[in-house]
C-alpha cells in the first residue's frame, strides 16, 4: 500500500483544498493529512488559526478524499508525524515551496527516501486561504 502524506492548516475547507487533496489522493493508495496544531500555525503565520483543531479536522475528514486525519506536530521542524506515519510520498501545495527545502533537508538529516510531490493550484488567485480570509 503506498501512503500519501500531506500537511496543512486546512482552516475553512474550500475548493482549492478540494483539488489539492483529490491531487494528493491520486498519488497512492492511502491518503494521510497532518492538521496543524494552533502553535505551529502561530508560529508559522505570526496569528492563530480561525476555527478550532477539532473543527478543521472534522471538515477535512468529510470530503471524500482522505482516508485519515491526524494532528500534526506540536513542534516547528520536529517532523514526528513522518517517523508516526512512514509515508511513502509527501504531497505539498503550489504554495508550500518553502517547506520543500526544509523538508527535502530534514528527509536527507534522517536518511528517510521518500518522495516529494508538488500539487498544482487550483484558482490560487481567488482560493488560497489568505485571499479568503481578508472577505
Amino acid at each position: 500500500m503506498k501512503k500519501v502524506l500531506v500537511f496543512g492548516v486546512f482552516d475553512g475547507v474550500h475548493d482549492g483544498h478540494l483539488s489539492f487533496l483529490k491531487q494528493a489522493r491520486e498519488c497512492g493508495d492511502y491518503l494521510i493529512v497532518a492538521v496543524a496544531q494552533d502553535e505551529v500555525i502561530q508560529a508559522l503565520k505570526g496569528r492563530g488559526p480561525l476555527k478550532e483543531l477539532k473543527i478543521r479536522k472534522q471538515e477535512v475528514k468529510d470530503t471524500k478524499f482522505v482516508d485519515e486525519v491526524i494532528d500534526g506536530d506540536t513542534d516547528l521542524g520536529s517532523w514526528g508525524v513522518i517517523g508516526k506515519v512512514k509515508p511513502n510520498v509527501i504531497a505539498l501545495g503550489y504554495d508550500q515551496e518553502g517547506l520543500r527545502g526544509v523538508l527535502e533537508r530534514a528527509l536527507k538529516e534522517k536518511g528517510l527516501d521518500i518522495e516529494i510531490v508538488v500539487m498544482g493550484g487550483y484558482r490560487p488567485d481567488k482560493l488560497h486561504s489568505s485571499i479568503l480570509s481578508q472577505k
